[in-house]
């Protein structure tokens, strides 16, 4: 996996212990999954294929003290059903963004993991072309 830019990851978290256990679990959780990039930004921290797929922040940084250490947003194009979702929107037609609060680095779970593979895999560049259906 690579990490764009590995100082600006570590800036992120500097003085935040607990928000960069948990994200280093869920960077070994996508990892897993194959080829993606991470770009870390000055709000978060986005996992990308062809195009983003999950991205991770610290409520802290916008809504102060008391919040959880991470939050894991994750794109799918279906609404999940599961309770664990914090806060689940539709943005556009068909797309739905879901917001998991994560306290420990045990919570990237099969569950978490199974939504990670979702949205990853339809974060996939679309196949290459088949010269044979193009030479018809």
């Amino acid at each position: 996996m690579e990490i764009q830019d590995r100082e600006a990851l570590d800036a992120f978290f500097a003085g935040h212990d607990d928000s960069r256990r948990i994200f280093d679990a869920l960077h070994r959780a996508v990892a897993a999954l194959g080829e993606t990039e991470v770009r870390v930004g000055t709000s978060q921290v986005a996992f990308r294929r062809k195009r983003p797929f999950a991205w991770a922040w610290r409520p802290e940084q916008y809504l102060g003290p008391g919040r959880p250490p991470l939050v894991l947003t994750v794109g799918l194009r279906r609404r999940d059903g599961s309770t664990r979702w914090k806060e689940v929107v539709e943005p556009a037609r068909g797309r739905f963004t879901h917001h998991l609060e994560l306290h420990a680095p045990e919570e990237v779970d099969e569950q978490v993991r199974g939504w990670l593979r979702e949205a990853w895999e339809r974060a996939a560049p679309p196949p290459p072309a088949d010269p044979a259906v193009e030479a018809d």
